[in-house]
């Protein structure tokens, strides 16, 4: 089989490896594992790779290099306008070559996939639509319309649209998944998170303003104000990064938050290992990684109730969902603090049910998927 995968995500080619974001890679490196070639369409980028990148894992790659573009302003618009002709011409001919058509949404080059699979009805497919399904929440519009074409059988044909959470209304096409970071191997007992010691928070993804970084900070500096013995461990990077470090530096706030950058899946691991809390105050999300894997150590989830979170967290059981009313968030997070028993509660039901979602799992789930 000739697998193509159409992709926004960048990627990097470093002594003849393809590399990109750790866990978009993990996770594609699941489902190539049987095929024969694998073509990649998708921007490249001339940097060198990061700590938070890593390479595919296949003998038989075909990388297709096509300029990234966006529609944020006139002058994008009319700069997308001149490239979009040699990417449609581009992706329409790998997937000519290709036995299954792999679509990675949202984003600009999903949306163009979205249009050109329409010409391709006989062809499997397969779509990753990471981002929040969630029918009644405010998106742009090319989010909208990448999910109207997904979801829409009539135009769609031979397509498994892989989504984070179950909506009512989905069409047939519409398949409920989940993802995964660590596997069964992986699952080794939890250290003892005592509450009477020093209270340890962390935050992991990039630093923008969609994921809130600087109100969770305020809310551990808060509790800090109301004698509470806490720290705050960001890993990250990001535009808000200046921003966060000016608000520690303005709220002498050097010895409780700290910002880590961009570290290894070891590093953060053994963050989540030594944390009480994961916190994830997002405006959007599909799946958050960072939530899951936290509460797979063990850590009580913070984050707000967006796409499938209310889901991950089940409704409050498994832990925190935030009003973004600070004062509101502080009481039920101080409450919990003072509850040794019920965060023990929360954090052991935060790990069996994470626990239950390992690459072991994923990577049947994806066979069975490639299969149907």
């Amino acid at each position: 089989m000739t697998f193509v995968i159409i992709t926004h995500v960048p990627h990097k080619i470093e002594n003849n490896a393809i590399y990109a974001y750790a866990p978009y890679v993990r996770e594609m490196n699941s489902w190539i594992k049987e095929i024969e070639k694998l073509i990649i369409v998708a921007p490249q980028l001339n940097s060198p790779k990061n700590a938070i990148e890593i390479n595919y894992e296949h003998d038989n790659i075909e990388f297709v290099t096509i300029e990234a573009f966006d529609i944020l302003s006139l002058k994008a618009i009319m700069l997308s306008i001149y490239k979009t002709p040699r990417i449609i011409r581009q992706i329409f001919k790998a997937i000519q070559q290709s036995d299954h058509i792999h679509l990675r949404c949202p984003g600009n080059i999903g949306l163009l996939g979205c249009f050109i699979q329409l010409l391709f009805p006989a062809k499997p497919k397969t779509a990753k639509y990471a981002g929040n399904w969630d029918p009644k929440s405010k998106q742009p519009w090319s989010y909208r319309l990448q999910k109207w074409i997904l979801g829409n059988t009539f135009l769609t044909r031979n397509m498994q649209v892989l989504v984070y959470g179950e909506w009512e209304k989905s069409t047939k096409n519409i398949k409920p998944f989940f993802t995964a970071t660590y596997t069964e191997a992986d699952k080794l007992p939890i250290p003892k998170k005592r509450l009477k010691e020093c209270i340890h928070f962390v935050f992991v993804g990039t630093l923008v303003p969609g994921k809130n970084p600087l109100y969770a900070l305020q809310i551990v500096e808060v509790l800090h104000k109301k004698g509470l013995n806490v720290t705050l461990n960001f890993y990250g990077e990001g535009p808000e990064r200046d921003i966060l470090n000016q608000y520690i530096l303005e709220h002498n706030l050097g010895k409780i938050v700290f910002l880590k950058r961009n570290q290894s899946r070891r590093v953060i691991q053994k963050s989540y290992k030594n944390s009480h809390f994961v916190i994830l105050p997002s405006k959007s999300e599909g799946w958050p990684k960072a939530v899951a894997e936290g509460m797979f150590w063990g850590c009580v989830p913070i984050a707000s109730p967006i796409s499938c979170v209310p889901f991950m967290l089940d409704h409050g059981n498994r832990g925190l969902l935030l009003t973004m009313n600070i004062e509101k968030d502080i009481l039920q997070i101080k409450a919990l603090i003072q509850n040794e028993e019920g965060f023990a509660d929360k954090s052991k039901k935060a790990s069996d049910w994470s626990r239950q979602y390992t690459m072991d799992v994923f990577e049947n789930e994806i066979k069975k998927v490639l299969q149907s």
